[in-house]
This record gives C-alpha cells, structure tokens and sequence, in this order.
C-alpha cells in the first residue's frame, strides 16, 4: 500500500470509496478542510460466529481510511455479542472477542496494511465503568422500545421471544461513538437504523453528532440474501481448506446468463477487485481463470464489466467462473491459514471460542411411548388384569 494521501479532497474521496450511504458527509469535510486534523473512524465488530470472505470489504476500507491518514480503531465488542440472544457465555466470547483480532490482523497483513496504525479495544474494557453505566440509563430513558427494537432489527437475532438485551444493544452502540472518541462510525448498510438512532439522540446527552459510513453487503453464495455467519451455505470461513472452498463455490447458485443473482460475480466485484486495485494502483483489475485448453485454455479479464458481460452472454460458463473464483479465494487464505497453522494463540483463541460440538458418552434412554389403553384391538385394563400380567412374568428363582 503506497503512502498517505494529502489533498483533503482526495481524503475524503478515498474515505468514502465504494461505500453504498454517506450519512453526515460534511463533518468529515469540515475536519479535513478547516480543523485540518486526522479524521478518527472506528469499526464495530460483534465476536459472535466465525468471521468470513466477506469481512475483506470493511478490512479494504480500513486500509483506504489508513491511506487517507485517519486514525482507525477496531472495536471488538465482547458484550455485544453476548446480548445478541445468548449467542454463547461471556467466557466463551472473550476467546471469539481474540479470535477476531487475530483473524482481522491477519487479513490486514495479507492485504499489505500496516497494522500497527491500527488500535484494538475490547467494548468490556470501557463498558463497565460507572459513567457508561449511567449514561445507558439516561440513554433509556430518551429511547422509546420501538425505536430501540427498529434499531436493532436488522442487527441483532431476531426471535419469536425476543430478550431484552435485543434492546440494550442498540443503545450500547449509540454510546460507543462517545466513548471511543471518534468522528465517524463505519459498518455495513444492515448498521443503518442504529446509525440513524445515533444521529437523533447522541446530542440529547451533550454529546457531538458523528457521520457514519456504510459498506454494502456482499450476497451469499445462495440465491438472494446476505454473506452471514449464521447461515454456513452462504459464506466461506477464513479458514476453510482448499478443498472445502471449492466444494462450496461448486455448490453456490450460479444459473448461466444470471448477472442479477449471482454471489460469485458480486463476490469478484466487491472484493477480488479492490483488493487487486489496492495491491496494484487506481483503476487496475484482472480476473485471471486457469481454464483447461480443451475448454479454450485460460482466459483474464481487465475489468469487471468484461468479466460481467461475458458471463451474460455465456461466452463464460459457471464451471469456469466457479473455478476462477475457487482459486482466487484460496490463494486470499493461504497467508491467512499459515499465520494460524503457525500460532498456538491463535489456534486456543479458535478452539476455545468455538468449541467442537461434544457428544454425549451416555446414550439417552428411550423414552416409553405412552400409548394408552384404548388403541385399535385393546380393551381396558384393570388393576387385576395388570397384577395378573405381572406375575404370569415373573421369573422363577
């Protein structure tokens, strides 16, 4: 990644790069043009399921705001993930809350950004304090419920019973822009509502409004629907051998002709693209698939709009992007997985965080159907037709 950009137009193109929603745009102008200082952004990330492919967007982002000279923070937010629906205790999610870090590191290093620049904060570190506590509960006292649940809807589980930590969540977030001394806060377009939550009441607190940043949402590997750590079809983990990447790609929805519904294409697009660009200078990109001669030997693509193109007019076919992509995805993890093959902190953090499902020695017993009396060809019992029964079994000493 080359050096810092200067121009304060530039900075704030660089910032706001690929995003789907700018909200507040002018309080990062105004730091950039009149305060002249580093604008200071901060990344939320819950520690709940295993993080995926599609975390190398806000991670491309970070390296833009570090290009643009902000100082970046990376929230681990521990007790987030423990109020969204009981995910996992709070002693297992300290291990995810390091998992995660080790994971983002290592994604960031992949992609050639310099770390160091970076601070990580753990949410319980300052969440617990008095101040934060009491400012919950004035926070709780402007919320209305259905805000807060709006809020929260598209963030945290939702359920037919829903917690009442669905509820704090969101109010959590609205503080954490405050507390971590921050101009802006970035996530994805799902973090919009609590977003929106922030901007009407953070100054009901004396507190300063802050813009927010929204990444779109890479689709799944699924026909329709987002890239989640809940759904295990629709993503690919940063740790997934070669083997089962490719089995995944090979089962992805990928009809010929469809550029609509295509999570593979969107995959090339929102993130083997940037991350080539960002490795390579402005406006580069190539798409490289090593494709058997007897197919028409390998093909690249320098743009994606060639590559998107060519599949809707089925010059490419699904075999043959699916292969491109499968290779493309491993060679992404392969310094990812190394980092991990040699780290016995890294693998704890994995193993403990989320520990493999364990199976009962003890076989559960069957439980007595309890069929009644009064199934077809059964007549009523009584207590002397019982007793009878019983000693008609009885075994002799």
């Amino acid at each position: 990644m080359s050096g810092i950009v200067e121009d304060p137009e530039e900075k704030y193109k660089l910032i706001t790069k690929g995003l789907q929603e700018v909200l507040n745009g002018q309080i990062i102008k105004k730091i950039l043009t009149e305060e002249k200082r580093h604008v200071k952004i901060y990344l939320g990330t819950a520690p709940t399921g295993r993080p995926h492919c599609g975390y190398f967007v806000p991670m491309l982002k970070l390296a833009h705001f570090l290009k643009a000279g902000c100082e970046v923070t990376v929230l681990l937010a521990d007790l987030h993930a423990f109020l969204d629906n009981m995910k996992a205790p709070l002693e297992v999610v300290n291990y995810r809350a390091k998992y995660y870090e080790f994971v983002e590191k290592a994604m960031l290093k992949s992609l050639g950004v310099p770390i160091e620049k970076l601070k990580f904060v753990v949410g319980s570190s300052y969440q617990l304090t008095p101040e934060y506590t009491l400012d919950l509960f004035k926070l709780a006292n402007i919320v209305t419920q259905n805000d807060a649940k709006r809020a929260g809807a598209d963030v945290v589980k939702q359920v037919s019973n829903p917690l009442l930590s669905g509820l704090i969540y969101p109010l959590m977030q609205v503080l954490d822009e405050h507390y971590l001394d921050v101009d802006v806060q970035f996530g994805g377009v799902d973090q919009r509502k609590i977003f929106v939550l922030a901007e009407e009441n953070i100054e009901a607190l004396g507190y300063k409004k802050r813009a927010h940043l929204m990444n779109p949402m890479v689709p799944g590997l699924g026909q329709g629907g987002k890239m989640s750590s809940s759904d295990p079809n629709s993503k690919i983990d940063i740790l997934e051998t070669p083997k089962q990447v490719k089995k995944k790609i090979n089962s992805a929805f990928c009809a010929p002709g469809n550029v609509e519904e295509n999570g593979l294409l969107s995959f090339v697009q929102y993130v083997v693209g940037p991350i080539y660009e960002l490795q390579h200078g402005e406006g580069q990109f190539e798409f490289f698939i090593d494709r058997p001669e007897k197919y028409g030997g390998p093909i690249s693509f320098s743009s994606f709009e060639e590559l998107k193109a060519a599949y809707k007019e089925e010059k490419l076919s699904p075999v043959d992007l699916k292969s491109g992509v499968a290779d493309t995805i491993n060679k992404l993890l392969a310094p990812i997985i190394a980092e991990y093959q040699a780290s016995p902190e890294f693998q704890e953090a994995d193993t403990k965080g989320y520990p493999a499902p364990g199976k009962d020695s003890k076989k559960k017993a069957k439980k007595e159907k309890k069929r009644g009396t009064k199934y077809p060809g059964k007549k009523d019992e009584t207590e002397d037709d019982v007793a009878k029964k019983l000693e008609d079994t009885k075994i002799e000493d």
